[in-house]
């Protein structure tokens, strides 16, 4: 990814629903050029999924929680295809450290979370879990301030 490309998502990120053509004049670059450099963008998954924009809360998932997994050796792939199968678990990272996953899950209420990890808990390979609720979010989910640096808008780098 280059500096247009950055300047390109950063402009994207601004007004998702601008038009190629929008997306050409702000930048000054031709409408082939950017549609061209928004296919390979998509095409190599720079681009994430526009769920990732639906908010749980609008859902009605209005409890957010992040679960540690601790799982039996050699049984990560197992545990992960569980997880998986599991509607509300949101994300699954690897971790390093005594916990081996950080699941992040949404749900309806208490009763709905404590169902959540009772599934969680049944996967085979799951050894233990420890489950933190999310009280609130101090800093969304962002990319600019990187964008801005890749696209040599920050000073002092």
């Amino acid at each position: 990814m280059d500096a247009t490309d950055a300047r390109l998502l950063l402009a994207l990120a601004e007004d998702p629903r601008a038009s190629v053509m929008a997306l050409s004049q702000r930048l000054g670059l031709a409408r082939n050029t950017v549609q061209a450099r928004l296919a390979r963008l998509e095409g190599s998954g720079a681009l994430a999924p526009l769920d990732r924009r639906v908010r749980p809360e609008a859902l009605g998932y209005r409890l957010g929680a992040y679960v540690t997994v601790q799982v039996a050796q050699r049984s990560l792939a197992e545990v992960s295809d569980g997880l998986a199968r599991i509607p509300e678990v949101l994300e699954v990272t690897g971790l390093s450290g005594v916990a081996d996953l950080l699941v992040q899950v949404a749900a309806k209420d208490a009763d709905d979370l404590w169902r959540i990890t009772e599934q969680v808990l049944a996967i085979p390979g799951v050894q233990r879990i420890d489950t933190a609720l999310a009280m609130r979010r101090f800093v969304d989910h962002r990319l600019a301030p990187l964008l801005e640096r890749a696209a040599g808008e920050v000073p002092g780098d």
